[in-house]
C-alpha cells in the first residue's frame, strides 16, 4: 500500500511538456509511480480534482540564511504557502561558510545584526551538520560566497589581493565543495568585492568547475555599465569552462531600461557558442537593495568603516550630495525597509523623513545611513515593467524570489519587507500566465523546477518523475495568487492546496501542518552531472 496517491489531477511535470491527466503515487519519501490508480488503496489519497500538480519549486536566489533566518524562523510558511520546497542559499557572495575565523561571520552584517547571533562552525561540513541537526521546513542547498572568502583572507583591508590571499581561497573553496557545497556566487556590487578582477575570478571559477559546482554572480553594475558587467560575467565563465547564472538580472534606473535588450542579446549569443547560461528575474518593478549601493562608489569602495568616516567630513559629505543629486536616481521615493539600529525611520518614505528633518530627500538618506551605521535595506520603484515582462518570458530565465522564509509574525519587529518573500511564484501564476497570458502553465513551472534544477545540478529533484524525491505542489490554477503589497507585505500567497517535501506533508487543505519539519541538507553530487529527462 502506498503512503500517499495525488488522485484526478493535472500533471504538469516541469519538464515544459504539456499537462497531462494522471495520478501520482509517493512511498517512503519518493514518487514511485504516476499512472490510474482509481482502484488503488493508500494510507492517504488526496484528492486533487480541478487542481495542477506539480514538482515543489526551487528558488535559487534565496537568502534565509544570510538573513539568518533558517535558524530564527525553520519554518519558512512565507514560502511554503508560494509551493517553494528547495532553496539554493550563499547567493550574492555571502555564505555562512566556510569561515577563516569567527570574526569572518561578518560578511554578512548588511543583513543580520551579527552581534546578536550564535554559531558553533567554520567549515562548510560543520555549518551543514549543524542545520542538519535543528532541521528546516524546506530543503536546503548553498553555494561558497566569494565576499565571505575574500573578507575571511584578507580581513576589512580594501588592497590589491595577494597570490597566497588568492590561494587561501582555492583552497576554501576546493575544501567546501568536497563538504558539500554546489558551487560559487559572487556580489561584485558589494564593497568587498568590488576590487575583484578577472584573473581572480576566473582562478576560483575554475576551481568550481574542476569540483563540478556552478558559477552564480550578482554582476558589478546593474546601471549604466550593465552591459560591461554582463560581458565581464561571461568572459569569466567562458574562461573556466563554467556554468553560468547571473542573479536577478535587471537595468536599474529609467534613463538605463533600454540596455536590456543589449542584455539579452548578449546572453543568447552566449548560448550559441556553448556556454551554459542562466539567469532568474522576479516579477516586480520595485528592487530591494542595500542602500550603501546607491552613493557614488568612490565613497564606498574602503568599505564600511572608511565610509562611515568620510561621511563625517563636511567637504566630502557635500561632494557626495552633489553627486546624488546629479544622478538619476529619485531617493524621495525610496521606502526605509529596515535597519538594526534606526528602527524609527523604518516603514517610511525619503521623502517624509526629509520633510521631518526638514532637509533634502539625498541628506536625509546619508542621515539614514549614519544612523544605522551603515547598514540599511531599501525599497524602490526602479525597473521597467516591459524588461520584467521580457525577462520572465526569455527562454534563459528562472524565477526566483531573491526572497527570505518569514512567518506573519515577523510584522511585529517593525521592518516592511519586499512583498517577494511573500508572493514571488504565485504572481507569476497570477499575472503573466492568468492574467496576460504572456507564458504557458508548462513553461512557468518549467522556469520554477526543471530548469532550475538542471542548472544547479540538484539531482531527482525539480520533475514529477519515477525516483524522484517526493518534492510535490499541488494548486488550484483558477485561484493561485500573491497578496503581499508593498505596503502590506505580511500576507501569505493563495491557492496552494497541497505542498509534500520529501513525502511529508508542509501545506494540507491549504493549511501549514504540525508534523515537524522534512526539508534535507542538498550536498553537491558526482561531477558532471547535468540531470536531463
Amino acid at each position: 500500500m502506498y503512503d500517499f496517491i495525488i488522485k484526478n489531477g493535472t500533471i504538469i511535470d516541469g519538464s515544459g511538456h504539456p499537462m497531462y491527466r494522471a495520478d501520482v503515487a509517493v512511498e517512503e519519501g519518493m514518487i514511485v509511480a504516476l499512472g490510474d490508480f482509481s482502484h488503488t488503496q493508500a494510507k492517504r489519497i488526496i484528492d486533487a480534482s480541478g487542481q495542477y500538480v506539480t514538482p515543489g519549486f526551487i528558488d535559487v536566489n534565496n537568502h534565509s540564511d544570510t538573513y539568518w533566518k533558517i535558524f530564527t524562523n525553520p519554518g519558512m510558511e512565507s514560502l511554503l504557502f508560494q509551493g517553494i520546497t528547495t532553496i539554493i542559499g550563499g547567493n550574492s557572495g555571502a555564505s555562512l561558510a566556510p569561515l577563516v575565523n569567527s570574526e569572518n561571520i561578518r560578511a554578512i552584517q548588511k543583513w543580520t545584526d551579527v552581534e546578536k547571533i550564535n554559531f558553533n562552525w567554520l567549515s562548510m561540513a560543520d555549518f551543514l551538520q549543524e542545520l542538519e541537526k535543528r532541521t528546516l521546513a524546506v530543503n536546503f542547498a548553498t553555494l561558497i560566497g566569494h565576499g565571505t572568502m575574500r573578507r575571511g583572507a584578507m580581513k576589512d583591508k580594501t588592497r590589491t589581493i595577494t597570490p597566497d590571499e588568492i590561494a587561501l581561497m582555492e583552497h576554501l573553496l576546493k575544501r567546501g565543495m568536497d563538504e558539500g557545497a554546489i558551487g560559487l556566487s559572487t556580489g561584485l556590487i558589494y564593497t568587498h568585492a568590488r576590487n575583484a578582477r578577472t584573473r581572480e575570478l576566473s582562478t576560483l571559477v575554475k576551481t568550481a568547475v574542476s569540483e563540478g559546482g556552478v558559477y552564480a554572480t550578482y554582476v558589478r553594475d546593474e546601471g549604466e555599465d550593465l552591459v560591461k558587467a554582463v560581458e565581464e560575467a561571461i568572459l569569466v565563465a567562458r574562461n573556466a569552462n563554467a556554468p553560468l547564472h547571473i542573479s536577478h538580472l535587471k537595468a536599474v534606473g529609467k534613463r538605463n531600461w533600454h540596455l536590456m535588450d543589449d542584455v539579452f542579446q548578449q546572453i543568447e549569443t552566449a548560448a550559441l557558442s556553448d556556454t551554459k547560461i542562466s539567469f532568474d528575474v522576479y516579477p516586480y518593478t520595485s528592487t530591494g537593495s542595500v542602500l550603501y549601493t546607491l552613493l557614488p562608489e568612490w565613497v564606498t569602495s574602503e568599505g564600511r568603516p572608511m565610509m562611515l568616516r568620510k561621511l563625517k567630513d563636511p567637504s566630502v559629505r557635500s561632494t557626495v550630495l552633489r553627486e546624488m543629486h546629479a544622478n538619476d536616481i529619485d531617493y524621495s521615493e525610496i521606502l526605509l525597509s529596515s535597519s538594526h539600529l534606526s528602527k524609527m525611520m523604518t516603514r517610511h518614505k525619503v521623502s517624509d523623513v526629509a520633510r521631518l528633518q526638514g532637509t533634502s530627500p539625498e541628506e536625509a538618506v546619508l542621515n539614514f545611513l549614519m544612523a544605522s551605521d551603515g547598514q540599511a535595506i531599501v525599497s524602490f520603484e526602479a525597473l521597467s515593467e516591459e524588461n520584467v515582462t521580457k525577462a520572465i518570458q526569455h527562454p534563459f530565465s528562472i524565477i526566483s524570489s531573491n526572497g527570505v522564509g518569514y512567518s506573519l509574525e515577523h510584522k511585529n519587529t517593525g521592518e516592511l519587507v519586499h512583498p517577494r518573500n511573500f508572493g514571488t511564484f504565485p504572481k507569476v501564476f497570477a499575472e503573466y500566465v492568468r492574467k496576460q497570458k504572456v507564458l504557458g502553465w508548462e513553461e512557468a513551472v518549467h522556469k520554477m523546477t526543471g530548469k532550475p534544477a538542471m542548472q544547479f545540478q540538484i539531482e531527482k529533484r525539480g520533475l514529477l518523475k519515477e525516483g524522484y524525491f517526493a518534492d510535490i505542489a499541488v494548486f488550484d490554477p483558477e485561484e493561485i495568487r500573491d497578496m503581499a503589497t508593498m505596503e502590506d507585505p505580511y500576507q501569505y500567497s493563495i491557492g496552494m492546496m497541497t505542498v509534500m517535501v520529501n513525502g511529508h506533508l508542509a501545506i494540507d487543505d491549504g493549511h501549514i501542518t504540525s508534523n515537524g519539519y522534512s526539508g534535507s541538507v542538498i550536498r553537491k553530487k558526482k561531477k558532471g552531472w547535468f540531470g536531463g529527462w
